[in-house]
């Protein structure tokens, strides 16, 4: 019997070119299995990797807690992308025999995306291409400057301070709040460090989230913190969705209290057809993207194939949990 591998979440279909999943010199034959489809249940999720020793999950999208693992008996091995995975119940895992590992992962993409998303905002790139394309005016929009503006960064980590480099390149003027930051820290960066958290909002005429998603800072950005911004000014969120709130984030849009926002990351992935998201004015939305790279699924998928031999070798494996 072939040790099979099932790869969640693969909506590009191309888990299988990214990585040579092979197991030379082994008697065991793997076989991978894509899914390209999303399976938002539990009841799903059993139905289709009842059959598999192990899985491979992207990100945090899909959960594991403990009413899962126990319904799945033949799961031997978990590889989540990262190292870091806040969804796994790993002491359901350990219990159940399912050794959990990750992979390394680039904070280049999520940056790059960062500053695709402000400057689309900014120059209201997608409004004058639908409309250059679409035989529309010429010319409906005045785009926001970028050099002498503040950039308020909430975080200041590893992407956090690649996003500042690039700002301080384009000219802005960059300051950062987190509630561990250190003035030390900021400078070591370059950014100066804000009093607070409403200084920064208020002062800020592009704000980019770059934290960590924890009980500390979860609904971080609510009604009262948006509305401090600037009715000029831009959010860009390619964090994770329950940093800001999405209800509150929603009605600012529809109201025009911020100039707009650029978001990538949701409450629900992938989002129904019918969430508000999908049609809010104001907003530049893209389908989580921040991680999805060449660089990053060759990692991603090449580390997981990796990851496989070394557990079928009985070697060591980058363990989570």
């Amino acid at each position: 019997m072939p040790f099979r591998c099932a790869v969640l979440d693969d909506f590009q279909n191309v888990a299988t070119t990214f990585a040579d999943w092979s197991v030379p010199g082994e008697k065991v034959e793997v076989e991978v299995v894509s899914f390209t489809e999303h399976f938002g249940t539990e009841v799903e999720l059993v139905a289709a990797l009842a059959d598999f020793d192990c899985v491979v999950t992207l990100r945090e999208r899909v959960a594991f807690p403990a009413s899962l693992l126990n319904r799945l008996p033949r799961l031997r091995l978990l590889i989540a992308s990262g190292m870091r995975n806040s969804v796994i119940d790993y002491a359901a895992a350990n219990a159940n025999g399912v050794t959990v590992c990750g992979t390394e992962s680039s904070s280049t993409p999520p940056v790059e995306l960062t500053w695709a998303l402000l400057l689309g905002l900014a120059r209201g790139l997608v409004e004058e291409s639908t409309a250059l394309r679409e035989g529309g005016p010429w010319q409906s929009t005045v785009g926001a400057d970028l050099h002498g503006r503040r950039l308020g960064l909430l975080g200041l980590g590893k992407i956090g301070s690649a996003v500042a480099r690039v700002g301080s390149a384009f000219g802005m003027e960059v300051s950062a709040w987190s509630q561990n930051l250190t003035e030390e820290r900021a400078e070591g960066v370059g950014v100066r460090l804000a009093a607070s958290k409403e200084e920064l909002l208020a002062e800020s005429d592009f704000v980019s989230v770059h934290l960590a998603l924890s009980d500390r800072t979860r609904g971080l950005i609510g009604p009262a913190e948006l509305a401090l911004l600037k009715p000029t000014a831009y959010l860009v969120n390619t964090s994770r969705a329950a940093i800001v709130d999405q209800d509150a984030l929603l009605t600012a849009l529809r109201e025009g209290r911020i100039a707009g926002a650029g978001v990538d990351v949701f409450d629900v992935e992938p989002l129904p057809a019918d969430h508000p998201m999908r049609t809010a004015p104001r907003l530049l939305a893209t389908p989580h993207l921040g991680y999805v790279s060449r660089a990053n699924y060759e990692r991603y998928f090449g580390q997981a194939a990796e990851g496989i031999r070394a557990f079928l070798a009985g070697a060591p494996v980058r363990v989570l949990g």
